[in-house]
């Protein structure tokens, strides 16, 4: 028997003065996860990015469906990235990427 995992793509603003690195970005992502949730709580994420400067300081991010909640409330605890003030909105979730383009007001992206 297959069991597929259900994924969910989260459309992201990440509001501060410089436009911040993919890598740098992910890494403060999995720390936040970290200092949330522990090494169990990070491994049921299954957290990936999946697009990052679209446009200066958005990107999109996957996770698992059961995480979604951790997800979001880890993005929400990141204060700082590299020493400097960021906010980290949700702007979208959606099941497939399809979906959440059509979420994209165009003059975004």
């Amino acid at each position: 028997m297959v069991h597929l995992i259900k994924r969910r793509y989260l459309l992201l603003q990440i509001a501060g003065s410089d436009t911040i690195d993919e890598q740098v970005f992910m890494d403060a992502a999995w720390n936040a996860v970290l200092q949330l949730f522990g090494e169990y709580g990070a491994s049921q994420t299954n957290l990936v990015l999946m697009k990052h400067n679209l446009k200066p300081n958005y990107a999109i991010l996957r996770c698992s469906h059961k995480a979604l909640d951790m997800v979001k409330a880890s993005l929400a605890s990141i204060t700082q990235i590299n020493g400097k003030p960021v906010a980290i909105r949700v702007l979208g979730v959606s099941g497939t990427l399809k979906a959440l383009s059509r979420q994209m007001p165009e003059t975004r992206f």
